[in-house]
């Protein structure tokens, strides 16, 4: 009996942010997989060792949650004035499904430093020492992000003194600038910084409905019996509490108009997000470290596929820099009203400072953009194998 023999295929395993996550270049991939479409799901699906019933993707790249289950897909921009395009892939853990449906903002930190490692960037906008600045076309969103990636001796830098919440090692400092991050159609889908949210089984509730980095909705913690100083356990242990949340997330995409039925949500896992924010309070982060209410504007908790995210999605954080600019939404008001041109939230596993423009247009908001400060580091690179009849 014959056996089907392993393709290998070029690949880099990088962290970017507080993700990690497989990044291939488009000419690299196999034929088949090089157009959107079932091999290339199915191809990424195999890498990252998905669907997985027993939820530890053993058998693949993934690290078993949604920060660690992720895809890159980078190519010479097919967009005037842009250097590469970039798609993401979220990989469900026990499903055989990948979500194209958003951006990482996480990983967004990684793509300028293996577009320029890969050759992708002309030489000539890549100094010997210095900061290189690399135009982002993002192909999920359609929106563009400009990384700014620091360059010793001619090549990427990755380590140095900057220290993000949530890793545990420092690296070298990525600045990250998110331009005019509403999606298509207006900031806030029903019109309104707060709406009444009916969800069956939990009531209705005020939220704040926003399309800025990634579709988010959010509620105010209290409201839903919380802190907002949950850290993971506290919610990701209780199916009850994961159901209502799933709920909320339901709900709020039909009112937002993402989808047209809360049956389909379960097709739309990466979109939109949904958060808990309240006032500024003392807490321990998820490794001990002590934050002060005074050190901080508000706490948020997100959730990411189905769970409580042990630190901030990129995307939610502008998400959340946005509405913290915008007054009267519950973002901005748990950070204590007034105009905001930038947030220091706390999350699980600290704090995150975003900074955000948003502007009054024509009777509707608008955003200009949300600037952030990230790293990202090269784990491995050479080449992932898969089954030859994976795709």
């Amino acid at each position: 009996m014959g056996h089907v023999a392993q393709v290998r295929i070029p690949a880099t395993y990088i962290r970017g942010g507080t993700s990690k996550g497989v990044f291939f270049s488009l000419q690299d991939l196999p034929k088949s997989a090089q157009v959107a479409g079932a091999a290339r799901n199915a191809l990424l699906l195999r890498v990252i060792g998905s669907p997985d019933p027993y939820g530890k993707q053993t058998d693949g790249m993934g690290g078993a949650t949604s920060s660690t289950s992720k895809t890159v897909i980078v190519a010479k921009s097919s967009v005037a004035d842009h250097d590469v395009d970039y798609l993401f892939g979220q990989v469900a853990i026990d499903k055989a499904f990948v979500d194209w449906s958003g951006n990482c903002g996480n990983l967004s930190a990684a793509v300028g430093a293996f577009a320029i490692s890969s050759g992708l960037v002309d030489a000539q906008r890549i100094p010997v020492n210095g900061i290189a600045t690399v135009r982002i076309w993002q192909a999920n969103i359609s929106k563009t992000i400009i990384a700014h990636v620091p360059i010793s001796s001619g090549q990427v830098q990755e380590t140095g003194d900057f220290q993000l919440d949530g890793v545990t090692f420092p690296a070298a400092k990525i600045q990250v600038e998110f331009l005019d991050p509403a999606g298509d159609g207006a900031m806030f889908p029903t019109g309104n910084v707060v709406d009444d949210l009916l969800v069956p089984g939990v009531g209705t509730l005020s939220a704040t409905m926003i399309n800025a980095g990634i579709p988010t909705i959010f509620v105010n913690a209290v409201d839903i019996g919380y802190s907002g100083t949950e850290l993971q356990d506290d919610i990701n242990t209780d199916e009850k509490a994961l159901a209502m949340f799933e709920a909320i997330r339901s709900h709020g995409a039909v009112q937002m108009g993402l989808i047209g039925h809360i049956d389909e949500a379960a097709a739309r896992q990466h979109t939109p997000k949904v958060a808990i924010v309240a006032p500024s309070a003392d807490y321990l982060s998820s490794s001990g470290k002590s934050i002060a209410a005074a050190d901080i504007d508000l706490s948020v908790r997100a959730l990411s596929m189905g769970k409580l995210h042990h630190a901030m999605m990129g995307t939610a954080a502008v998400a959340i820099g946005t509405a913290a600019a915008i007054p009267g939404t519950l973002v901005n008001l748990a950070a204590g009203g007034g105009e905001r041109h930038e947030v220091n939230f706390g999350h699980p596993s600290g704090t995150l400072l975003v900074g955000a423009k948003a502007s009054f247009v024509q009777g509707q908001w608008t955003a200009d953009k949300a600037i952030m400060n990230r790293s990202a580091r090269v784990l491995m690179e050479g080449w992932v194998r898969i089954p030859g009849d994976s795709f």
